[in-house]
């Protein structure tokens, strides 16, 4: 696919920002158009892939932000991006849409800016442009604390319903126990990256060979046609050693005809390969057999695809999620140091992680909202005297 990715608040600019350099290091064409949007400059100074033409700073000229973040506040993140929408509009004006499949619109779910910004952009890329508007949603940790979640919850409800299909990717799932809080978010990032350019990039024309089974962006399109929450699962294994000493060859054989592999030996690994990826980690941890429509994307060097691999892994995930609606095909790499499965299950409604984010988000409130009152009543004894006998100045 070609997308137009416009990465929302810190955590989606960050994120945003190693799309696009794990982009370079694989040689894959993913990113038409990018742009970074926040209210807080310094995060926007940080970035290192984003051109610096393509940053904007929202909120300029609102008392509360003044270019300092929205502070955790969706309420202001969604106010500063509707007072800036024509801002937005105008820095998206060059975007060949003629030339884009869709657009992707990337935000961290427990802040204030892209929680509640990334919704109102989404809704207005839809009533302005036909083609389809993405979301990838960044769910936050338990140990941010009740607000992110709050925050989250919020936000994902009006995400999922601003556009077309929304991909979530669950920090408690990624986060190493070992990792400091800077480390994890730069590796859960880079995994996010990775597994993201790896599904959406497949079939491009960026000078990688084209097979018989190639994916095309309408598949990858018409498998999040379904709407709903999305996840995708991701596994990977090291070129076997006969592949390294073929390419040391003159003469290359085609698809399937590895003259140190076997057809049957092929087939194995890609459908091995595949049932580990849907059996490891997704970006968000859901039941699989809930699925609605599945895709399953095979990239590494031709000469360790297989077809028979394919067609098995494709026959298998139908019978896990019990559907029909399962589209495989691969994405031919010369060059690439390891065999990798990308899995996309569109309109997962079986989500734990979800259940359990609005169940503590409502907790979350409830605290809120007790904390609020009791903290009225404490300021209200400090300050008066007892016996009343005190006039406040009026």
């Amino acid at each position: 696919m070609k997308l137009a990715v416009v990465g929302m608040g810190n955590a989606g600019s960050k994120v945003t920002d190693r799309l696009l350099e794990f982009e370079a290091d694989t040689g894959r064409s993913l990113v038409s158009s990018v742009l970074a949007i926040n209210s807080a400059s310094v995060d926007l100074a940080r970035l290192s892939y984003v051109p610096s033409e393509n940053r904007l700073l929202l909120g300029q000229t609102n008392q509360k932000v003044k270019g300092h973040g929205a502070g955790g506040d969706p309420d202001l993140g969604a106010t500063v991006t509707r007072a800036d929408m024509a801002e937005i509009e105008r820095a998206m004006d060059g975007i060949p849409v003629h030339e884009i499949d869709g657009f992707l619109v990337v935000a961290g779910l427990g802040g204030g800016t892209g929680s509640g910004g990334a919704p109102v952009l989404a809704r207005r890329l839809g009533e302005i442009y036909d083609e389809p508007v993405f979301g990838l949603g960044i769910i936050p940790g338990t140990d941010e604390g009740g607000r992110a979640s709050l925050n989250a919850a919020r936000s994902l409800q009006s995400f999922a319903d601003a556009t077309d299909n929304l991909i979530a990717f669950d920090n408690d799932a990624w986060r190493g126990t070992t990792d400091s809080l800077s480390a994890g978010y730069e590796r859960t990032n880079w995994e996010l990256a990775r597994r993201m350019v790896t599904l959406l990039a497949a079939g491009e024309m960026d000078g990688s060979r084209i097979s018989e089974t190639a994916m095309d962006s309408s598949d990858i399109r018409r498998t999040l046609a379904t709407g709903g929450i999305s996840t995708v699962a991701y596994s990977e294994a090291p070129i076997e050693e006969s592949t390294r000493e073929q390419r040391s060859l003159l003469g290359r054989f085609s698809m399937n005809g590895d003259a140190g592999q076997s057809e049957g030996e092929l087939a194995t690994k890609v459908h091995g390969l595949v049932r580990k990826a849907v059996q490891s980690r997704l970006t968000c941890p859901a039941e699989v057999a809930s699925a609605e429509r599945s895709l399953i994307v095979i990239s590494g060097p031709p000469e360790e695809l297989s077809r028979k691999g394919l067609e098995r892994s494709r026959k298998w995930l139908e019978e896990v999620t019990g559907s029909a609606e399962t589209m495989a095909g691969d994405d031919p790499r010369d060059g690439a140091q390891a065999l990798s499965a990308v899995v996309l299950l569109s309109n997962v409604t079986d989500v734990p992680r979800i259940d359990a984010l609005q169940q503590q988000a409502v907790t979350a409130q409830e605290n809120i909202d007790e904390q609020a009152h009791d903290r009225e009543s404490e300021i209200e004894e400090l300050v008066t005297d007892e016996r009343g006998d005190l006039d406040p100045i009026t």
